[in-house]
């Protein structure tokens, strides 16, 4: 996981068997950004969604197989529900990122700012910064 701010994580692909582990860790909110059968193997948004019901987890499934404008809100909403540490997901942790930022833009939050975040966690806004 890498912090982009205080309670808010992203990472890549998570297991449902990773999903109580993250439960101890603190994390009340999995975002899960993936699209179900984006790769062969990859848990389905059911599993991970009943693994984190069983962990007392809040889950969101917001599929991003193409960022378009009904996803960010989506994203600005679940951020705003979060009642503490939230755990972004996608393959790599960068459409997440991009997710994360974009509706954190419509919260008001300062481009600079956001680029500076999410370069510290290892991510690149460049390609979105005129959205920000």
């Amino acid at each position: 996981m890498r912090r982009l701010e205080p309670g808010m994580f992203v990472s890549g692909q998570i297991t449902a068997e990773e999903v109580a582990e993250l439960a101890a860790a603190g994390l009340t909110l999995i975002v899960n950004n993936r699209p179900d059968g984006e790769e062969p193997g990859q848990p389905t948004a059911a599993e991970i969604a009943a693994a984190a019901e069983a962990a007392g987890i809040a889950y969101r499934h917001i599929p991003v197989a193409g960022l378009n404008a009904a996803q960010v809100p989506a994203m600005a909403e679940a951020l705003a529900s979060a009642e503490g540490n939230t755990l972004a997901f996608c393959r790599s942790g960068t459409r997440s990122t991009y997710l994360w930022a974009l509706a954190r833009a419509t919260q008001g939050a300062d481009r600079d700012m956001l680029i500076g975040k999410a370069a510290e966690a290892g991510y690149d806004l460049t390609p979105i910064a005129r959205f920000l």
